[in-house]
């Protein structure tokens, strides 16, 4: 059961979710924000000192929940191939959930320097949740299991971009279809390339 307390910090965050979203950093205005989440700007302050943390609030949850949910999903399979299709299963049933969330994260990743706070770390998490994978496909080729005519880097780039590329169709194309089905392709289609003949 939710306390006061996490039920107005998400009321908060659920607000500026829907303003960063439609209007970008700049264009988000805190009193839109508290008006939205029906609390008054001393309250958003309570919880965030300011709009800057607020944005980094809702991107860190963002790249840390998927990281969460890609350690999971890993732990539900026994190869490389079981554990990459669970994995994207899991993204795409976080990515359908929350649209908007993951929207803003893509933009961020894209924005020019005066659309994110000023001394925002964007990058560190989504490398971080890059790592994640690298290592799974260090350890594969490491045990001769993937074409050593690839780097342990091209090839988690190479899951990782077919990746981002039907999370981004998605975005673009709401009945575009991600599920069990996709994950399964896509991760076919990158092990037909990079397994070891």
């Amino acid at each position: 059961m939710e306390t006061n307390d996490s039920a107005t910090r998400k009321r908060i965050l659920d607000a500026a979710l829907i303003q960063f979203s439609h209007r970008g950093y700049a264009g988000a205005s805190v009193q839109a924000i508290v008006d939205a989440a029906h609390v008054t700007k001393p309250t958003l302050y309570y919880y965030f000192a300011s709009k800057a943390a607020l944005f980094a609030a809702l991107v860190d949850f963002a790249h840390d929940e998927r990281l969460r949910l890609m350690q999971d999903a890993a732990g539900r399979g026994a190869t490389l191939e079981e554990k990459l299709t669970e994995i994207l299963e899991a993204l795409f049933v976080f990515l359908k959930g929350h649209r908007n969330l993951m929207r803003l994260a893509f933009a961020t990743a894209f924005a020019s320097p005066g659309e994110l706070p000023e001394k925002m770390n964007y990058l560190k998490k989504p490398q971080r949740n890059f790592e994640f994978i690298h290592t799974m496909i260090k350890k594969e080729l490491a045990a001769g299991r993937m074409d050593r005519r690839f780097n342990s880097r091209e090839l988690a780039f190479g899951i990782q971009g077919l990746l981002n590329i039907y999370a981004m169709a998605y975005l673009v194309l709401p009945d575009f279809r991600l599920n069990g089905k996709t994950a399964e392709s896509i991760v076919t289609l990158f092990m037909a390339g990079a397994a070891k003949k």
